[in-house]
């Protein structure tokens, strides 16, 4: 908007721009996002961290908000750009958001996970005494920019690892994205979403994959940003994941463990009525064909009962389960009984 760009560029103030990139994010382009800005004649700091699910803490945090300040950034035109995964873009968040009460932030998601995940929405958050993130707030970014370009460079292990969050809303939400995964994951975990005109026959299914999967996550998300509704489709995958994925890190990434958890769920849902046997066997076809775990040894009897109970704390006392009752549709329940949940553990394990 001109509007909004005219008093930037009027003012006779150097542009400034504080920038949080995580550290291989930052071998592998830094100097581009170095060059960029001293083209621009931008004055920068680029701080670069180890972002990672075990680095992510209030320590990571106060890091940032030491430099922030040292730079006296001015929170009303100097919004923080954070450049990496969802691990980065949410540690930024919560810093930005804490920031003399809040600082905009830009968020610029380099993994696919974080393309399609969490650079949606408004949480930001850290891992606090072992539990996935617990402290965080609702701060949304100012703006997030998307480009499939960063795919590239990330491992085949890391796109089968967003895919997992791209299922997730095929299977609540759209028939034609399932179909879209089922017909050419083999082909989006070998181009890494890349737009490639010498696979015609494809279509550009990247593109339609990635924007149907943010169109969908934003048409849940939008009407209920703070979570004022508990009753969530986009929690599938998130009841048992959350327990799991602190308890065996690093073993597992985020997407594979929101599939080890859609996987059984796809169980439950079976074992309900809910869902027909020819669907369950799709499904877990689709999850194979997208190179996620659909099982993981660390996933107990134990563990789903704690995790449930967790849940219900935090859910207002009911449990709240997204579960698929068709290929794209679902509906949340509040009355699986403990002997259903047990005879699909019995059976998930067994299959």
């Amino acid at each position: 908007d001109p509007q909004q760009t005219e008093p930037a560029t009027a003012s006779k103030r150097k542009l400034r721009r504080f920038i949080v990139i995580d550290e291989v994010v930052d071998k592998l382009y830094g100097s581009k996002v170095r060059e960029y800005f001293e083209r621009n004649n931008v004055q920068h700091k680029i701080l670069a961290l180890p972002t990672t699910e075990e680095t992510k803490s209030m320590d990571l945090v106060l890091n940032i908000l030491h430099e922030v300040q040292s730079f006296s950034l001015d929170r009303r035109t100097e919004p923080i750009i954070a450049i990496g995964g969802g691990v980065c873009l949410d540690i930024v968040g919560l810093a930005a958001s804490l920031y003399r009460r809040r600082t905009p932030y830009i968020r610029v998601p380099t993994t696919l996970l974080s393309y399609v995940d969490a650079s949606v929405g408004a949480k930001n958050g850290v891992n606090f005494l072992q539990c996935k993130n617990k402290l965080g707030g609702y701060t949304p970014p100012v703006a997030s920019f998307l480009d499939r370009s960063f795919l590239q460079s990330i491992p085949r292990r890391h796109i089968s690892n967003g895919l997992g969050e791209i299922l997730k809303m095929a299977l609540m939400k759209h028939k034609g994205l399932f179909y879209l995964l089922k017909n050419h994951g083999k082909y989006l975990l070998d181009t890494k979403f890349q737009s490639c005109n010498s696979f015609a026959h494809h279509g550009d299914a990247a593109l339609q994959t990635t924007r149907i999967a943010i169109e969908t996550m934003l048409e849940e998300l939008a009407p209920n940003l703070w979570e004022d509704d508990l009753d969530r489709l986009v929690d599938f995958g998130h009841l048992i994941s959350p327990e799991l994925e602190m308890r065996v890190l690093p073993s597992l990434m985020h997407g594979e463990a929101v599939n080890v958890d859609m996987a059984f769920m796809t169980y439950v849902a079976h074992a309900r009525g809910l869902l027909a046997a020819e669907d369950k066997e799709q499904i877990l076809q689709c999850m194979r064909g997208l190179e996620l775990p659909v099982w993981h040894s660390g996933c107990s009897w134990a563990l789903i009962q704690r995790a449930l109970r967790e849940r219900l704390k935090h859910s207002g006392g009911q449990l709240r389960m997204p579960l698929p009752t068709g290929l794209g549709v679902a509906d949340i329940f509040n009355d699986t009984s403990e002997e259903t949940l047990e005879r699909a553990y019995e059976l998930w394990v067994k299959d």
